[in-house]
C-alpha cells in the first residue's frame, strides 16, 4: 500500500523540524493531525428533505468516504424544526484519506477560492484545533457545478495533539497551509 505524500512528508521531515523548534524530549510529545472534520448545516432543510441528500452526496463526494446526516437535538417550533429532523451532514477523515483530503485542500481548492488572501489565524480555539470555513462547496474538483443546485458552505475542523495553538500553527504551516501573515489580521 503507498502512503499519503503528507503523510510521509510528515514522519521525514515535519517531526524531525517540530523536534527542533519545540525542544521536545520525546518523539511522542510531537503534535500530529489526529483528524478532520467536516460539517455542512443545511438550514432550508426543513422546507425541503432533498437538501440533505445532495449535501450528504456532496460531502461524500468531496471526502472519498460516506457521510452521513445530522439530526436536530431538539424541536424549535419558530424554525418549524421537530426533533430527530435531518438538518446537515458531516464526515469524520482519518488516517491516509486523512492525508489525502488535506493535500487536495492545500494544493488544489484553497487556490480556487476567489479572492483568497490566506486563512485566518483567529480559528484556534485554544486547546490546538483549528476551524475554518468555506463559503463555497464549489471550489473543490469533485463537485460538478452544472449539478449544484444550490451554493452552501461548509466548515471543516483540524483535530491535532498539539497542546497550544501555536505548536497547532506551526504543524500546519509545516504541512503547507497558507495562513495570513501576521500583520495583516
Amino acid at each position: 500500500m503507498i502512503k499519503a505524500r503528507l503523510r510521509e512528508e510528515y514522519e521525514n521531515s515535519i517531526k524531525k523540524a517540530l523536534m527542533d523548534k519545540f525542544n521536545y524530549n520525546n518523539v511522542m510529545e510531537v503534535p500530529r493531525l489526529e483528524k478532520i472534520c467536516l460539517n455542512q448545516g443545511v438550514g432550508a432543510a426543513t422546507a425541503d428533505k432533498k437538501l440533505v441528500d445532495n449535501a450528504v452526496a456532496e460531502m461524500t463526494n468531496i471526502a472519498g468516504q460516506q457521510a452521513v446526516p445530522t439530526k436536530s437535538r431538539k424541536a424549535i417550533s419558530n424554525f418549524k424544526l421537530r426533533e430527530e429532523m435531518p438538518i446537515g451532514a458531516r464526515v469524520t477523515l482519518r488516517h491516509d484519506r486523512m492525508y489525502e483530503f488535506l493535500d487536495r485542500l492545500i494544493s488544489i481548492s484553497l487556490p480556487r477560492v476567489r479572492d483568497f488572501q490566506g486563512l485566518k489565524v483567529k480559528g484556534f480555539d485554544g486547546r490546538g484545533n483549528y476551524t475554518m470555513g468555506v463559503t463555497e462547496q464549489i471550489i473543490f474538483p469533485e463537485i460538478n457545478i452544472d449539478k449544484v443546485p444550490r451554493i452552501t458552505g461548509m466548515d471543516i475542523t483540524f483535530v491535532t495533539s498539539a497542546k497550544n495553538d501555536v505548536e497547532c500553527l506551526e504543524l500546519l504551516k509545516l504541512f503547507g497551509m497558507p495562513f495570513q501573515s501576521q500583520d495583516n489580521k
